[in-house]
């Protein structure tokens, strides 16, 4: 192999991330003719498989404790990394993990940063020891000082990376994307109701889907106004939301989805009158700066689009969409209610959006520039 592509995520999943392996792994094939790819499986996924010129490894040890299923990962990596050492030209990684047992070789490494572990992990493990978070932070940094390109979705991200005291120089943005959708879709997706405001991604409380549900709860005036939640995740990690519906009273007026293919999701956003993205004022959200693909694909579906006013939102979405401050559901609902009083407004300001939105085609390009230059 010429070639190999590893990120400690599931691919393919309903995920955002899934997108966004799909489309970079693909043009980092395209550039080398095929290649290996590494990634997290189970769900029945195959542990190996081969699609054209990509062969595809999935890590499938089901470990508890995440850092030591990460460590574990690691050293997967790096068996399947060890038979083409003398024939790779480039590895693109996406996490500490992946880079730590990519580095050191002859050849070249891009770490493409969406997200930083040790920012993260407090969130998804809120008991994680200060020492741990302390010894990501050295991993990061030593991954990231030693790769010899490192890629960022935003440029809020990649500030945060050169504060860290990494090399300008090869800080490269290469911004998130979303594929244009026809204006008007063909049919409405199955059970979807005639009016309905939506919310696309995962449900961690990072996500603000619970300030969401209290600021539906003051639209309870709008009889025929539903809420859609198109969740990437399993119905089981819906349940505290689920809980908080019912005791706001909005229980009866959600419609749930799960799991979600991808595909699927362009639909039911074009049929939406309104795309929530209600992120909270969290170090997660605000330090790393991430560059949500539902904000994106909201654009891309002429969808006018409400989303928490923080730094790296702005630098999407500008002027062509509602930015309210985060965490508060009052200020979010009236947002949501002028958009929906005020429809051509909505439509004039969706239609600016969506002529922003970069396609997936030209974030490639930007892509295969960064691998030209290395």
């Amino acid at each position: 192999m010429r070639a190999a592509y590893f990120a400690f995520d599931r691919f393919p999943s309903s995920k955002g991330s899934a997108v966004h392996i799909g489309q970079m792994a693909a043009e980092l094939f395209d550039r080398f003719g095929g290649g290996l790819l590494g990634v997290l499986g189970g769900g029945g996924l195959p542990r190996y498989q081969r699609e054209g010129g990509v062969q595809i490894a999935r890590f499938d040890e089901q470990i508890p404790n995440l850092i030591d299923r990460a460590e574990t990962y690691s050293h997967w990596v790096a068996r399947h990394l060890a038979p083409h050492l003398e024939t790779l030209e480039l590895v693109h990684v996406r996490d500490p993990w992946s880079a730590l047992p990519a580095l050191g070789h002859r050849h070249k490494v891009v770490y493409e940063v969406n997200g930083l572990p040790s920012i993260e992990l407090p969130h998804t493990w809120p008991q994680t020891a200060p020492a741990t978070v302390a010894k990501l932070r050295r991993l990061e940094a030593h991954c990231l000082e030693r790769a010899d390109a490192v890629v960022v979705p935003s440029s809020v991200i990649g500030d945060a990376i050169r504060k860290m005291g990494i090399n300008p120089e090869k800080v490269f943005l290469v911004p998130n994307a979303a594929n244009p959708v026809a204006p008007a879709p063909t049919a409405r997706p199955d059970g979807a109701p005639e009016h309905y405001l939506i919310y696309v991604g995962a449900l961690q409380r990072w996500q603000g889907v619970d300030v969401l549900l209290r600021a539906f709860a003051r639209l309870a005036d709008l009889t025929d106004l539903r809420l859609v939640v198109c969740s990437s995740v399993p119905e089981r990690r819906a349940k505290p939301l689920q809980r908080l519906a019912d005791r706001v009273g909005v229980a009866e007026r959600i419609v749930w989805r799960f799991t979600l293919p991808h595909d699927e999701v362009a639909g039911w956003l074009a049929g939406a009158a309104v795309s929530a993205a209600p992120l909270t004022a969290c170090p997660r959200n605000l330090d790393q700066g991430c560059a949500p693909l539902k904000i994106l694909e909201s654009m891309a579906a002429g969808t006018p689009v409400v989303a928490s006013d923080l730094p790296a939102v702005r630098e999407i979405l500008g002027e062509d969409g509602r930015l309210v401050a985060p965490d508060r559901p009052a200020e979010l609902a009236r947002a949501i209610r002028i958009l929906l009083e005020y429809p051509e407004q909505a439509r004039v300001m969706a239609e600016r959006a969506r002529s922003r939105v970069s396609s997936w085609a030209d974030s490639r390009a930007r892509l295969a520039e960064v691998y030209r230059r290395v």
